[in-house]
C-alpha cells in the first residue's frame, strides 16, 4: 500500500513531502528517504509542518505532501489546511493511522482519524492495510488517481489520505512494479458563452463598474487585461497589496481612497460589481459595498461559486479571470458619460500625495513610522511576507513597490502560521530575498518556525515590539473596552530577539526612529547576518498616530 501510494505521488508531480518525526508513519518516511525523485523536509512541530509546507506549495505553484504519525499529531495541522483550502492551495495531507479495528479501543496514540478534515478539504480517502487484499489493486489506484486529481483542476486545494497501517513498521521490501495511474483531466472554461458575454457587455456599456482584485499570485496577463480596462471612464479597478497586480491607472489604497469621499454621496457607488481573486483585507470596502445599492455583481474565478461577500452576487463564473476579462476585451467597449472613474481617482490622488506629506508629532517610534519607512528601504524584487493583524493592515496604507511580491495568509486571516508560511516559501526559492514583517503576538505565537535546520540564509524578519494585539487599539469596539488589554491584546513584554537568539539566530533591537533610518538598509543587504530585527514601538502612541494619518489626508 505505501508503494502504491508513493507511485501514485510520483505520477501527479508530487515530489515535496514535509515529514514530521513519528512511529507510526515510518514506512512513508523510509520510503520518501530512499526514493530518488522524492525530496524530504523534517519539521517536528506538525502545526509549523503544516503551515511552512503551505508557504512551499504557494512559492512553487504545486503540490505539496505532508505526513505525519498517528493521534493528536494530524490535529495540528488543521489551522494550515483550513488556510490552504480558503486560498485554494493544493497541499496532500498524509496521516498514518492505526487499522480501523483498533480505533477508540484503547490503543496508544489513537484518536478517530476518518474524515477529521471533512470541513475544511476538498476531498478524503480512507486506506487500511488490514483490507487493502481485499478489494483489486486497480480499484485503489481508481480511487487514489481521482482523489488526486483535485490538485490538477481548476478548483485546487487540500485532499487527505488516511493510511491505517499495522507492525512491524520498519522492514523495507523489493519493490517490482510501477503502481502509478493517472486519469484525464478536465481542462478549464477558456470562454464565456457568446450570448452570456453579450450580456454582459452590454450591463457594462451601461454601468458604473467597479473590479475588486483580492488576493492572488503575480499574473502578468491578467494585470495586461486590467490595464485595458481601466481605461474606460465608467471602470474601476480597485486592487490590494496582496493582489498582486499594478498600475497607476488602479486605486492601490483602498481605506487611504475610501477615507476621501462621503460614503453616501451616489457619484462613487457602483452599479455592477466584478470581483476576482481570493480574500479582500479592507473591512471598509467590505462595509461600504454590502449597502451601496448593487445591482449586479459578477464573480469571476472557479473557486467557491457560492461565495457572497456583498450580498449582491447574480452569477459566478468559473473561468480564471485572465480569460475572463481577455475576452472582454475583445469586445467594443464604450466610453459612456458615466465619469465614475475620474471621481474615483481624483481622491485617490490627493489622498496619495496628502500621504508623502504626513509627519509624526511624536518623538517616539509608532507603528506607522515602521512601515514609511520601509517603504524606503525594501529591495526590489523581494518577496514581503506580512503576518496578520495590524500589519497586513498598515501595508495596505502605501502603494505597492516595484517588483515587490506580497503574500499574507488571508484565508482565514490567522496569526498562527505567518512565520512558519514565509519560511517554507524562503526555503524552496533561495535565490529570492524573503522578508517578514510580524507583530510580536503573531511571531511568538509561531516560535516553533525557528527550529527549522538548516534555516535559509534568504529569510529575514521584521518583528514589530508594541507589545500585545495592536489591532485591538485601531479597530472599533475592543479599543474602548476595559478588557482590551488582558483579554484582546493579551498584552506581553517578552522580547522576540532574545526567542529568537536562543534558536541561534542572529538578531538587533531598535527603539528609535533614528536607529531605523540608520540600520534598514544594512538589514535588507543580503550580507548582513542579522536574521530577526526587533522593532520596539510606543504602544500609547501607535493608534493616537494612525488616527492623525486618516484625519491628516481628510483636510
Amino acid at each position: 500500500m505505501v508503494q502504491l501510494i508513493v507511485d501514485q505521488l510520483l505520477a501527479y508531480d508530487i515530489r515535496k513531502v514535509v515529514v514530521s518525526p513519528g512511529s507510526r508513519n515510518a514506512p512513508f518516511s523510509i520510503a520518501f528517504d530512499e526514493h530518488p525523485e522524492i525530496e524530504t523536509f523534517v519539521v517536528h512541530d506538525e502545526r509549523s509542518a503544516g503551515f511552512i509546507a503551505l508557504g512551499m506549495a504557494q512559492e512553487l505553484g504545486e503540490t505539496i505532501a505532508l505526513c505525519c504519525t498517528s493521534g493528536s499529531a494530524c490535529l495540528n495541522y488543521y489551522p494550515a489546511i483550513s488556510e490552504a483550502y480558503y486560498r485554494s492551495i493544493p497541499l496532500l495531507v498524509l496521516t498514518a493511522d492505526r487499522p480501523a479495528a483498533w480505533i477508540n479501543h484503547g490503543d496508544g496514540q489513537t484518536i478517530v482519524q476518518r474524515d477529521v478534515f471533512k470541513n475544511h478539504v476538498l476531498g478524503s480517502l480512507e486506506l487500511d492495510e488490514d483490507l487493502f487484499e481485499q478489494k483489486a489493486l486497480e480499484t485503489h489506484q481508481v480511487e487514489l488517481a481521482t482523489l488526486l486529481s483535485v490538485t490538477k483542476s481548476a478548483w485546487k486545494g487540500p485532499i487527505h489520505v488516511n493510511v491505517g497501517l499495522n507492525e512491524p513498521l520498519y522492514q523495507t521490501v523489493e519493490k517490482n512494479l510501477d503502481f502509478g495511474k493517472q486519469l484525464a483531466i478536465e481542462p478549464p472554461v477558456k470562454r464565456i458563452d457568446t450570448k452570456a458575454m453579450a450580456t454582459i457587455v452590454q450591463e457594462i456599456n451601461q454601468s458604473k463598474v467597479l473590479v475588486l482584485c483580492g488576493q492572488m499570485e503575480q499574473n502578468p496577463k491578467l494585470q495586461q487585461e486590467l490595464i485595458k480596462l481601466a481605461s474606460f471612464p465608467n471602470i474601476v479597478v480597485l486592487v490590494e497589496n496582496t493582489s498582486n497586480v499594478q498600475h497607476e491607472r488602479f486605486i492601490h489604497c483602498i481605506d487611504r481612497t475610501l477615507n476621501g469621499f462621503d460614503p453616501s454621496n451616489e457619484a462613487f457607488k457602483p452599479e455592477l460589481l466584478i470581483t476576482v481573486g481570493g480574500a479582500v483585507v479592507s473591512k471598509r470596502i467590505k462595509a461600504y459595498l454590502r449597502t451601496a445599492g448593487i445591482q449586479k455583481h459578477y464573480k469571476i474565478g472557479a473557486e467557491f461559486p457560492e461565495m457572497d461577500t456583498y450580498r449582491s452576487l447574480s452569477q459566478a463564473f468559473s473561468i480564471a479571470p485572465e480569460a475572463f476579462f481577455e475576452q472582454l476585451n475583445e469586445h467594443e467597449l464604450l466610453a459612456n458619460s458615466h465619469n465614475f472613474n475620474g471621481k474615483w481617482k481624483a481622491v485617490d490622488i490627493v489622498a496619495k500625495d496628502r500621504s508623502q506629506e504626513f509627519i509624526s508629532e511624536f518623538r517616539s517610534l509608532t507603528d506607522i513610522q515602521v512601515f514609511q519607512n520601509i517603504q524606503d528601504f525594501l529591495p526590489e524584487e523581494s518577496v514581503l511576507h506580512l503576518a496578520n493583524s495590524s500589519v497586513v493592515r498598515y501595508a495596505q496604507l502605501f502603494d505597492p513597490l516595484p517588483g515587490v511580491r506580497y503574500e499574507s495568509n488571508r484565508g482565514t486571516s490567522g496569526i498562527d502560521g505567518s512565520t512558519s508560511t514565509a519560511l517554507g516559501a524562503a526555503i524552496v526559492h533561495p535565490s529570492k530575498q524573503h522578508v517578514l514583517i510580524s507583530g510580536d503576538i503573531s511571531f511568538l505565537y509561531d516560535s516553533n518556525a525557528l527550529w527549522y535546520e538548516p534555516f535559509p540564509r534568504n529569510f529575514k524578519m521584521l518583528v514589530i515590539q508594541n507589545y500585545g494585539g495592536g489591532i485591538f487599539q485601531i479597530i472599533p469596539g475592543p479599543a474602548d473596552s476595559k478588557q482590551r488589554e488582558k483579554y484582546f491584546e493579551a498584552k506581553q513584554v517578552k522580547s522576540p530577539a532574545s526567542i529568537a537568539q536562543a534558536f541561534g539566530l542572529q538578531t538587533k533591537t531598535i527603539s528609535s526612529l533614528e536607529e531605523l533610518t540608520e540600520y534598514l538598509p544594512l538589514f535588507f543587504d543580503p550580507s548582513c547576518e542579522t536574521q530577526v530585527l526587533e522593532v520596539q514601538t510606543d504602544d500609547v502612541n501607535n493608534a493616537k498616530d494612525l488616527d492623525r494619518y486618516f484625519e491628516f489626508l481628510r483636510n
